[in-house]
Order: structure tokens, then sequence, then C-alpha cells
């Protein structure tokens, strides 16, 4: 089969190359891949990684092979699923703990875009209750920073969308943001329950100033790649705010839920309750265009998902 892998020293690092097909575990389901997204981070590791290692966590597709320990979906039924590497080829092999069937009328593509962004967007926002409370998003423009505006408003917040540039607050008013703020969250002003930051520096450092009394700070990332710096008592004084270092993985192996999270959002898409931001769609047998679309994500000039699709 064909599989995008780690090129180090070609054009955004990547090649398509023939590999083999993937053996599923008893409790994996093989699955023809239609659709994958692409994610910073996997796209950040891709240009220092070892010459043939397989990218790819998120996966959209059909099964052809069912989990010879029984569980899991059978043989012809749509998939969107989460894995740890290797989603960009035309086929994977997908735990049935982290995969959903998908609702008839959702697309692959849309559905590619769920599982890291969407994972970590749902996951965040369940950090505290935010139902009448403030929240702000910085990076809002990104894939996790989308889908966060939605769901945050979706519960009630009264959301602050935070992009570095004007251009990028395109569109965020009708996902359910109150206000937009270019460049760098400010270090004063009103509180805010509950924080979203991934841009590190000094978007961390105003976000200790700005969190409220027992509000939570989750920190998905540091976009920015500076450190931050701040003055203690600024934060300490906020009596029982805390500050969460987040990762994706850890957070689904602890709470278990993938396939129940997955679902929930493929169903929102389905009605019509949530945007999955595609920016655009690129065929993964052009490598040219894979190449464009990765390049594209890093120099920031994506406004919410890249989708790369394969076979029919």
């Amino acid at each position: 089969m064909k599989a995008l892998v780690a090129s180090p020293g070609t054009e955004a690092s990547i090649d398509l190359v023939e590999v083999d097909d993937p053996a599923p575990k008893p409790d994996e389901v093989l699955v023809d891949v239609r659709a994958v997204s692409l994610n910073r981070g996997e796209v950040h590791r891709l240009q220092n990684a070892e010459a043939g290692w397989r990218p790819g966590w998120d996966v959209a597709g059909v099964v052809v092979g069912a989990a010879t320990d029984g569980s899991g979906p059978k043989p012809g039924t749509p998939v969107v699923g989460l894995v740890g590497s290797g989603a960009w080829a035309e086929r994977a092999a997908v735990s049935t703990g982290h995969l959903a069937r998908l609702p008839d009328n959702v697309t692959f593509e849309d559905a590619a875009t769920l599982p890291v962004a969407g994972l970590t967007a749902r996951k965040a926002i369940e950090m505290c209750v935010i139902d009448g409370k403030r929240v702000a998003i910085t990076g809002a423009a990104g894939g996790v920073g989308r889908f966060a505006v939605q769901l945050a408003a979706q519960n009630g917040a009264e959301v602050t969308a935070v992009v570095g540039r004007p251009e990028r607050a395109k569109g965020l008013p009708e996902l359910g943001a109150a206000e937009v703020v270019v460049g760098t969250l400010p270090a004063d002003g009103e509180e805010f329950t509950l924080i979203l930051e991934s841009a590190g520096g000094e978007s961390l450092a105003a976000a200790l100033h700005r969190i409220a009394p027992e509000g939570t700070i989750v920190s998905i990332g540091n976009s920015s790649g500076h450190p931050t710096t701040f003055e203690p008592s600024a934060f300490y004084r906020k009596a029982g705010a805390r500050l969460c270092a987040f990762m994706l993985f850890p957070e689904l192996q602890r709470s278990r839920t993938v396939t129940t999270d997955l679902r929930y959002l493929a169903n929102l898409v389905a009605e019509a309750h949530l945007d999955t931001g595609i920016d655009r769609v690129v065929d993964g047998s052009d490598i040219a265009a894979v190449r464009s679309a990765i390049t594209a994500l890093l120099d920031r000039e994506v406004d919410g998902k890249a989708v790369v699709t394969f076979g029919a």
C-alpha cells in the first residue's frame, strides 16, 4: 500500500512510498482510509523525524477487516478513529476502543478533523463548569481553537477568541465568539473562568494575570516557542486558580471515553451544530499538494483544518 513517510532532505520532509499493509492486533480493525487530517504536533515532529517514520493520528474510513477478538464494528462500517502513528496511508489498524461509527450524513473529510483537534477541545472545555462564565481561547483560528470556540459557546460561555493576525479572525463571531482579540491577550482586563492557552510566552503570562479565582488555565502548547516569565503573586493571589498541563493521549488513557466522545462530536457535525473548519483538502497521491499543505500549516496559513484524502 502507499503511505506518506518521513523523508529528511525533501520538501516538507515527506514522501509517498510503498509500505507493507498493517497487521492488526486482536482488538484492532483494519480500516480502508478515506481521509486524514494534519495536526501541528505531528507536522512539527515530521521535520526532525528519522527516515521512514510514519506520521498520522486522525483517520476516517471504512472497516475492511473485523477485530479477531470480536469487539468493534463489522466490515463495511464507516468509522472515525485515532491511532498513535501511521494514519497517513491507504490502510490503518485502529483499536476498537479508539473509534466510533459515523452517522450516514457525515463525510470522511469532516470526520477526519475530529479526533485530535475535536477531542482536545472537548476535554479541555470539560475541565470546569463554564455555563454563564467568561472563557478565553488563544490560537482560536486553528483546528483546536475553532472547535473550542464552538463547544464553549454551546455550553453557555461568553467566549473571547484570540488570534495572531486580523485576517485569522474571519468567521469566529459566527462560530460563537462574543469578542475577538488580535495579537496577545492583554494582561489587564476582566477575569476568565477558563483560559485555553496554546501560545505560551507572553500569552501564558497574561493568562496567569487574567484567570479568575477558582478558574482554570489549560496549557495545550507553546506555539510562540518563547519561555514564560511572570510575577508569582499575580497568580497565587487568585485563590484556588489552577494551571493544568494537557496532553491528549494521556488524558484519553485516563478517561477511556474516546468512542463516546468521538460519537458525540460526529453527531454534532451530523446535526449541523459543529463546523469542522476545513480550509483545504488535498489528494494523498499528489505529493506536491501534500507538501504544500504541510508547509502552509507550518507557516500558519491554514485557518482551521487541512485534510488529505485517499482512495475512493
